[in-house]
């Protein structure tokens, strides 16, 4: 019945009906009260009896919201994207990989088989992440600079000489520190994209005070 009125259930932190706090499950059979709190409202009311977890850390984001994908790994936050992939190829990873699924695809939310997931109300890339860290309660978890913007896995430290074959000659010069990609193996190091980078973390971490 929450759903009919266009709300996914993942949306959904409390159901009170007469003040009773009740399960997706409940079957109203006649007439009641019924109040509905949303995961924006938690609050000292009932912890005990809310329906949605506050400690997700892992996610995967649907294709309209790349933006959003880059700006969590750039915090080091775990999230799954392929612009490509279509309502299945989201679904069976969100299943088998415990992820919450991100999307503004508000019919795909109701699917049966999503436990846990986030509408992004803005349509702003900047505006989507703060909403992402404040939902799941993420600011303590953030570890910028530490997964793949492009394929999610996780950078390891490693020495010059590891992938000194792999540098252009003035990157061998001016740089010490690197760090490659677990997955594609790509190189990071703090080049004149660092700053730019840094800069959109430290806004980020602005806004979220």
């Amino acid at each position: 019945m929450i759903e009919s009125c266009g709300v996914p259930h993942p949306e959904v932190d409390l159901i009170l009906v007469e003040g009773v706090p009740v399960k997706f499950d409940f079957v109203l059979d006649q007439s009641a009260d019924v109040d509905v709190y949303g995961t924006q409202s938690r609050s000292a009311l009932l912890p005990k009896e809310r329906l949605q977890s506050g400690s997700i850390q892992k996610f995967i984001a649907d294709g309209h919201l790349g933006k959003l994908a880059t700006n969590l790994r750039l915090l080091g936050l775990d999230v799954a994207y392929d612009r490509h992939a279509q309502d299945r190829q989201l679904l069976e990873p969100m299943t088998s990989e415990d992820r919450a699924l991100l999307t503004r695809d508000r019919r795909l939310l109701m699917h049966k088989i999503v436990q846990h997931g986030y509408y992004p109300r803005s349509q702003n890339p900047f505006e989507q992440t703060l909403e992402i860290v404040r939902r799941f309660d993420l600011r303590d978890e953030l570890k910028p600079f530490m997964r793949c913007l492009h394929c999610n896995r996780a950078l390891d430290f490693v020495t010059k000489a590891d992938v000194l074959d792999q540098l252009e000659p003035l990157t061998k010069i001016y740089y010490d520190e690197f760090r490659r990609c677990a997955g594609c193996v790509r190189i990071y190091w703090r080049g004149s994209h660092f700053d730019r980078l840094r800069a959109r973390v430290d806004d980020i971490r602005a806004a979220l005070e």
